[in-house]
């Protein structure tokens, strides 16, 4: 993803809408971060992105801010945060995310990269449950 100073997306790449998005064959552009991937505390509570009860404490938008603001790179961070399909199913998913500054004509961007892991994290969990139980 591609996010402006307010957390808004200017670009992405297709795997987003699939992964994450709640807003199935909507437009995705211009919208705050938590609303695009489907935050659970964004919809839950009704309130804008940026202003849950969650939102100061989001690793996700510390970090994008922190690369914004002070230049500084974030690298494969991992948070489980809980987020709602297009169906309205809310699951809680592992994700490992990094993010960095990046300048284009007189403006600056954060890049966002984000790699949903929950399926990873699942089978590392179901290897040490059948580790203890075999030993």
């Amino acid at each position: 993803m591609l996010l402006d100073n307010n957390l808004k997306l200017r670009a992405f790449n297709d795997p987003l809408t699939t992964i994450f998005s709640n807003k199935k064959d909507e437009q995705l552009l211009y919208r705050k971060c938590g609303e695009v991937l489907g935050c659970a505390y964004h919809i839950e509570e009704n309130r804008n992105c940026g202003s849950t009860t969650q939102c100061n404490s989001c690793e996700l938008r510390i970090a994008a801010l922190l690369s914004y603001a002070e230049n500084k790179p974030v690298e494969n961070k991992h948070l489980i945060k809980p987020f709602i399909d297009y169906h309205g199913m809310r699951s809680d998913k592992h994700l490992q995310f990094s993010t960095r500054l990046f300048n284009f004509e007189k403006e600056k961007y954060i890049v966002t990269i984000i790699d949903d892991i929950t399926e990873l994290k699942q089978l590392e969990k179901e290897l040490v449950d059948n580790s203890k139980f075999h030993n």
